[in-house]
């Protein structure tokens, strides 16, 4: 980059707020052409609103973001559909079309208001269907295929767009620790084969300092450090921005940083006025217990939770609503220890609730530890995306939930479903006895 060119992406003194609460407070901070930027921080900590500024999806209350030099608000849709590709955290998908038909849609930006698709419109999808490890699977209808092969076919997508910047909102969530190294390291190599810029959103603060080349932190809205990982990833930022104790060590292969949590444990437990109904158990990661942990606080349940890694999405909420949970060290499988103490909550469960979480060799044991405790307490399964689609253990995962489900757990849609059934099998919603949430621990 010389110095005449603009940078990717200039945020300066950025304000956003949602009625009176600030999710931004005057954030500043460049990205230059080529870069691979993560934005790390706990859960509410203006990750997402940040990037949706950046698109022009959100007004600034104060500040600006520039695009290559243009201010984002001045620059019409089809100008910045050709600039930037948005690779959102969760995208539903309604039709099944074919993934060479889905990857093509990226192209429509750079189309005439009555362009058809060209051939080669269609040998690029094709290409980057290649590039992604998809090419074999090219016919297949979108609904069809894993999560982990969907969210890759989301990025080929966005990169069917041309951008010279890809902006990625928590795009490992919902994967297991496979498939979450498999995405950002494509992300990566593709970045530095096309000269593509990219900004992503990280919940994992170990899988960013991995792959990218600069950290920027939030907290509550505020960047608090940027710089190489090498640089910013430190124990006492872990302990200042994510409230947890750890060593930092270095991978002897790459020499990058690492943190290793000092005491890996159930979380304190929790005190509860009477008549408090529960606990209630949630089994989940990757993000996909997080609004059933909420909810069922939010109606005044008494919750567990487990077994979790530290820093996933899950164990921030956990922790955040002082829900006692079984935590395992980051990327670890489940060691002997944590599911000894998750099986100490399932027993003490009055209902257990599975979340649809992604399942992969290091978490599979959540599944394996439900099996004595279905048939002795209402266990419902929330069934969608089906388990087909999150099961990255070569079948394994889907054989254990048909067994869940042959010894007695229900099938539930979602929250709604969660709460209508336990109120059925507990007979007794917290709320309807007039009894308030409890306080944060």
């Amino acid at each position: 980059m010389t110095g005449d060119e603009p940078l990717a992406l200039e945020v300066r003194d950025l304000v956003v707020r949602f009625g009176s609460r600030a999710a931004l407070v005057g954030v500043s901070f460049r990205v230059r052409a080529g870069e691979f930027v993560a934005l790390v921080g706990p859960n509410g900590s203006g990750k997402t609103t940040l990037l949706r500024t950046a698109l022009g999806f959100l007004q600034p209350s104060e500040g600006h973001a520039r695009i290559f030099g243009d201010r984002v608000e001045e620059l019409t849709p089809l100008e910045r559909a050709r600039r930037v590709a948005w690779v959102p955290q969760d995208e539903p998908m309604r039709d099944n079309v074919p993934l060479l038909d889905y990857v093509a849609y990226g192209r429509y930006a750079h189309r005439g208001m009555l362009e058809g698709e060209s051939v080669g419109d269609r040998r690029l999808a094709l290409r980057l269907l290649d590039e992604v490890g998809l090419g074999a699977r090219a016919a297949d209808g979108v609904l069809s295929v894993s999560g982990g092969e969907r969210q890759r076919a989301i990025l080929a997508r966005a990169l069917a767009q041309e951008p010279r910047l890809l902006l990625l909102d928590e795009p490992t969530t919902h994967l297991d620790i496979g498939h979450q190294l498999d995405l950002l390291g494509r992300v990566r190599a593709l970045s530095r084969s096309r000269g593509v810029t990219v900004v992503a959103a990280l919940h994992d603060l170990n899988l960013a300092a991995r792959f990218a080349g600069r950290l920027v932190v939030l907290s509550h809205g505020r960047r608090v450090a940027d710089g190489p990982p090498t640089e910013v990833l430190s124990e006492d930022l872990l302990a200042r921005v994510w409230g947890v104790s750890a060593d930092l060590e270095r991978d002897r292969r790459t020499g990058l940083p690492y943190l290793v949590p000092h005491q890996i444990t159930v979380t304190a437990p929790r005190t509860f006025p009477s008549p408090f109904v529960g606990p209630v158990h949630v089994v989940g990661g990757g993000g996909a217990a997080a609004p059933i942990l909420r909810g069922l606080s939010e109606q005044g349940y008494r919750v567990t939770a487990g077994a979790l890694h530290l820093l996933d999405s899950d164990a921030e909420v956990a922790e955040a609503l002082g829900i006692p949970s079984a935590i395992e060290s980051p990327f670890a499988p489940l060691g002997p220890e944590v599911r000894v103490q998750h099986r100490t909550l399932l027993a003490a469960a009055r209902a257990i609730v599975i979340a649809p979480f992604a399942v992969g060799p290091s978490n599979l044991a959540n599944l394996e530890d439900l099996l004595p405790y279905v048939s002795q307490v209402p266990t419902l399964l929330v069934r969608l995306p089906p388990i087909a689609e999150r099961d990255f253990t070569g079948g394994r995962a889907e054989a254990i939930v048909a067994e869940l489900r042959a010894a007695g757990a229900r099938n539930v849609d979602d929250l709604t479903g969660v709460l209508a059934a336990l109120r059925a099998e507990l007979a007794v919603s917290p709320s309807a006895a007039g009894v308030p949430p409890p306080a944060p621990a």
